[in-house]
């Protein structure tokens, strides 16, 4: 049998003088000459950092994947990418996961890598990291950090989605600083992300959704032993995906991303999904529309009881099974033949799971919520397409008209919403502009804007809002998000007024402004833009080439991928 030839060889195994560079500099590091003959290089790409706390433990998960990879008979080298923590980074970390992409597809690309292993658990980390590798196309497995710990504070269990509902206490008066500060310290108590079906857990399912992970990476707590086992486990995966040459391409295709669709769907995850798989499937070359998102998750309820659409936990889920649960119940509607980096199709695979607890992880035949996925509203307002999560939404707010109380920015939010004389009812719609892809830039998770400090102390709970930003997936409420296009790009949101009325529709996938298009028209000749561009840098480069959120906000210049070959190959 013909010896195949790794891509690694083409730095290890040369002749002469870039040949004995190549391996010199690595014997350096008390490299075996074996080391670097013919065994498959597998690049561990690590997002830890101090600064993405999500992603503190990523050092000893690390070591677990080389375990793996060592054992099945390859080369592990770690290298590091640039890490997005969502909770520290500003103006937000979804400015820069076009930008972390940027450096996973060159860092894969330019190295003497055969397959690559992607640590990743905080919301970005995820998609950066696959956008990358997806531009690149190698033999490719993602494993995930887990959730952390279920909080705990006065009793009770907390989660990420209770910092929404504290905030609006303290600010109704309800809650102390003091008692926010106790309730702080029992919230994150251990490595992992966030605890609930946020976006990073959502993240987490979408990778083994899509099969571009090992069974049950999705839900293994971070501190669980397990979670090191199958991390481990992905290593050896890693490498048998080498010797089979089973690329990104061969796993995400269009039948995997609709498979993905409709778990989502089922576990109610965050309306981030949409925005990153978009840019995941234009990356991958998989043609995906917004409307995909919706038309195919039709019909497919809520099978996950996880917050905030829900009661429980990340970690109440794995131990009721976890996401292998839910794909076994939705297996007559998903494609059952997608391979996998497992090795096996997702009936091999999922067809035999068992459901430890049905209050966390319903049968398809009595769902906990018929209505779930994200839908997509179209209209006036939104030419290209919004998204709100119904499962999170208020039922009798999702037929609703109200008044427009308009904010030009976050800036004149955050000056306003408190104000004790703001002209604002409870029926009232509010619409927050300029904090989409180029208005913010980089399309914050402001768009569950607190309610007005007078209708907090009114004992309103929910509002319709309106905004081009985004949400965290720990959010809750009757949400419009993602709308397109922005208002810093001239859609219909930047010439709303204060008084206009807007209709909200969400069984029709309706989102009206009662203008005419002779009036909209008009404002919009009028309209100048507010926003400043940038005048230097990686933002000004943003906001030059970033896509509409139906897009995937991506940039324009990252369609679809360059492949693994190097442009200049030699010294």
């Amino acid at each position: 049998m013909e010896k195949t030839i790794r891509r690694s060889q083409g730095w290890f195994g040369r002749t002469g003088k870039d040949g004995f560079i190549y391996r010199a500099w690595m014997k350096k590091q008390g490299i075996a000459a074996h080391e670097l003959q013919g065994k498959p290089v597998i690049g561990i790409c690590n997002t830890w950092s101090e600064l993405t706390p999500c992603n503190s433990h990523f050092r000893e998960l690390a070591e677990a994947v080389k375990r793996g990879v060592l054992e099945a008979g390859g080369f592990p080298v770690e290298f590091p990418v640039m890490s997005l923590g969502e909770t520290l980074i500003k103006p937000t970390a979804m400015l820069y996961r076009n930008l972390v992409s940027m450096d996973v597809e060159e860092s894969i690309r330019a190295n003497p890598l055969d397959g690559v292993v992607l640590l990743c658990g905080c919301d970005k980390t995820t998609p950066a990291l696959v956008m990358g590798a997806c531009s690149v196309d190698l033999p490719t497995i993602v494993v995930s950090g887990g959730a952390m710990l279920t909080g705990r504070h006065e009793g009770r269990n907390i989660s990420t989605s209770d910092i929404w509902r504290f905030s609006e206490s303290v600010r109704s008066g309800k809650m102390t600083e003091e008692a926010l500060t106790l309730a702080e310290a029992g919230m994150c108590r251990s490595d992992g992300h966030c605890a609930v079906m946020g976006t990073a857990s959502t993240m987490a399912c979408m990778t083994e959704a899509l099969g571009i992970s090992l069974p049950q990476n999705a839900a293994i707590p971070a501190p669980d032993a397990a979670r090191k086992v199958l991390a481990q486990l992905s290593g050896s995966a890693i490498v048998r995906m080498v010797h089979e040459d089973v690329r990104l391409s061969h796993i995400l295709t269009r039948e995997a991303f609709e498979n993905a669709i409709k778990v989502n769907a089922a576990i109610g995850g965050s309306t981030n999904f949409a925005i990153h798989l978009l840019a995941i499937a234009a990356r991958i070359g998989v043609q995906l529309s917004l409307e995909d998102i919706d038309t195919v998750a039709a019909g497919i309820p809520l099978l996950a009881n996880l917050q905030p659409a829900g009661r429980y936990f990340m970690e109440d889920f794995y131990y009721a099974g976890g996401l292998p649960v839910v794909i076994k119940e939705l297996l007559p509607q998903l494609h059952a033949q997608c391979v996998t980096a497992a090795g096996a199709t997702v009936q091999q695979i999922y067809e035999g799971c068992v459901n430890y607890n049905d209050e966390v992880i319903a049968g398809i035949q009595q769902p906990f919520n018929e209505v779930s996925g994200i839908m997509v509203l179209k209209g006036n307002l939104c030419e290209n397409g919004a998204v709100i999560k119904p499962a999170a939404a208020s039922a009798h707010l999702m037929q609703h008209t109200g008044r427009a109380v308009v904010f030009e920015d976050i800036d004149h939010y955050k000056a306003l919403v408190d104000d004790p004389d703001l002209d604002v009812q409870a029926n009232d719609i509010l619409v927050l502009k300029n904090v989409g892809p180029k208005g913010y830039p980089g399309m914050p998770e402001v768009g569950n804007m607190g309610l007005p400090a007078k209708l907090l102390a009114q004992g309103v709970t929910d509002m319709v809002r309106i905004s081009d930003g985004r949400m965290s997936g720990t959010g809750f409420g009757t949400v419009v998000l993602h709308v397109s296009p922005e208002a810093a790009a001239g859609g219909t949101l930047a010439i709303v007024q204060t008084g206009d009325i807007i209709t909200l529709d969400v069984p029709a996938r309706k989102l009206e402004i009662a203008l005419s298009a002779e009036e909209i028209a008009a404002r919009k000749a009028q309209w100048q833009n507010a926003v400043k561009p940038a005048a230097r840098g990686y933002v000004q480069l943003y906001q030059q080439h970033v896509q509409q959120a139906h897009l995937g906000a991506d940039f324009d210049f990252l369609q679809g991928g360059s492949g693994s070959e190097v442009s200049r190959d030699s010294h």
